[in-house]
């Protein structure tokens, strides 16, 4: 086997050094050389390199001779944690699921293997002992007689050791406690998590076995590590939710074999995460009297319409600059749009305080929410409740027009099953046919419905 070379390349240049300086003679730029390591071309890393694993001799096909058929998933018995996978688990395939410590990463990961009996399967620890692992899934009650435990941190002698184990699927809690001999670097560093990853990717893709990486977070919310960690993995979750809360959220941002964005909700018990089939209902209030400042919308997450509760609270301000504040939206667009509600509806809010909350701590991206955000804070200025019957979703423009959201019959028809009465949508997403039960008003300026609601 050829030898590896320990060689230095800059993080800003990319330019490649045999021994490491203070400053980076290409672009002049300081402490950026970090340490990696060059292999010699040989035969398989060459085939590696074009697309081929464990040794296959890479050829060139035409389209219509690829195989079309779907390779089998193997089904977690976690149906949340199947969809967010899309599906389930693909041999080969490697994910890495991250989030802030204690939210639960290693206990759903415990879980998982534990209820899979039919799997040959390998938990290895670099964070805890044997002895805390085992105490975890006696408290969960989990059934741990087939289960496999390993600590180590060297990534040679895990590779070694799984070698002889042949497990079908393995989980590596975490990568940031991983390490390679042949980097001197300290264990999290940069170069040692690529390396490490990068070694358990490529066994992982020439053994056919399903892998699971634990990354830590930074205090940005960010995957801890080089970016091109998540570039080298088929499937990236992030663990979201308050860690003193008792719902937890899974989402996928990027996922080689399924939908993107999709979301899986969890609700932490004492035997662990168990997936909550209903999540609409955790996310609305349903308050017992008519509020004012509360508008139910139906966002879209992944493939699942999600009916969520946005809430408003317009005070005045005692400021010299009044507050825009928005929990699980985007501040910028609450400025712009009390600008088109002031600009075409005449209502300014240039004295008062503004403040915007998403029930349940989920977090909208898409533009669905525009229109249920300005009703929710015009209730609130005005102190007049909306219909508790009532959804609202729909894009504002800045014309003052209201714009169509995709799927807009399928979140009508979810909200209908959870006995709403009244929907408020863009002009564009009226149904063609009448749903049973529901009243749509369509709509296309943002006056009309103001006139409507107020």
């Amino acid at each position: 086997m050829s030898k590896a070379k320990l060689q230095y390349h800059c993080t800003a240049c990319g330019g490649l050094h045999n021994k490491w300086s203070g400053q980076c003679s290409d672009c002049g730029a300081w402490n950026t050389l970090e340490e990696m390591l060059s292999f010699p071309a040989s035969k398989n890393t060459q085939n590696n390199r074009a697309g081929g694993y464990a040794g296959e001799q890479a050829v060139i096909r035409s389209l219509n001779e690829v195989s079309l058929s779907e390779a089998p998933r193997i089904l977690t018995h976690q149906p949340e944690l199947d969809r967010v996978l899309g599906g389930g688990l693909m041999t080969g395939s490697v994910v890495l699921i991250g989030g802030d410590p204690g939210i639960g990463k290693s206990t759903i990961l415990l879980q998982t293997l534990a209820t899979l009996p039919e799997l040959k399967s390998l938990y290895v620890t670099g964070e805890e002992s044997l002895q805390q692992v085992g105490l975890r899934a006696r408290r969960l009650g989990l059934p741990s007689d087939h289960l496999r435990l390993l600590t180590e941190t060297c990534v040679e002698n895990i590779l070694s050791l799984v070698s002889q184990e042949k497990p079908h699927l393995m989980v590596i809690d975490s990568i940031q406690t991983v390490f390679t001999d042949s980097l001197q670097a300290a264990p999290g560093s940069v170069s040692q998590i690529r390396e490490s990853a990068a070694k358990l990717v490529r066994f992982a893709k020439q053994t056919n076995t399903a892998m699971f990486l634990v990354g830590h977070v930074t205090k940005e919310g960010t995957l801890a590590g080089p970016r091109v960690l998540e570039h080298m993995v088929d499937t990236v979750l992030y663990f979201e939710g308050d860690p003193g809360g008792r719902y937890r959220i899974i989402r996928a941002v990027k996922n080689r074999f399924g939908a993107v964005n999709e979301l899986g909700v969890f609700a932490m018990t004492e035997q662990g995460l168990k997936g909550v089939s209903n999540p609409s209902a955790i996310f609305l209030s349903r308050h017992e009297e008519p509020v004012s400042g509360s508008v139910i919308m139906v966002t879209r997450e992944g493939t699942r319409p999600l009916m969520v509760e946005v809430q408003a609270l317009v005070d005045q301000s005692h400021g010299a600059v009044p507050r825009r504040v928005t929990l699980g939206l985007e501040q910028n667009r609450l400025a712009m749009l009390l600008a088109v509600l002031h600009r075409h509806a005449g209502i300014s809010m240039f004295d008062q305080d503004v403040f915007i909350n998403v029930v349940g701590g989920v977090k909208i991206s898409e533009t669905a929410a525009d229109l249920s955000l300005l009703l929710a804070a015009l209730s609130s200025f005005r102190n007049r409740p909306l219909p508790a019957d009532l959804v609202v979703f729909g894009e504002v423009g800045l014309a003052g027009e209201i714009r169509p959201v995709p799927n807009g019959e399928e979140r009508l028809r979810e909200a209908a099953k959870h006995g709403f009465k009244q929907a408020i949508v863009a002009k564009g997403n009226k149904p063609r046919h009448p749903i049973e039960g529901m009243k749509v008003v369509a709509i296309a300026r943002l006056e009309k419905a103001i006139d409507i609601v107020m």
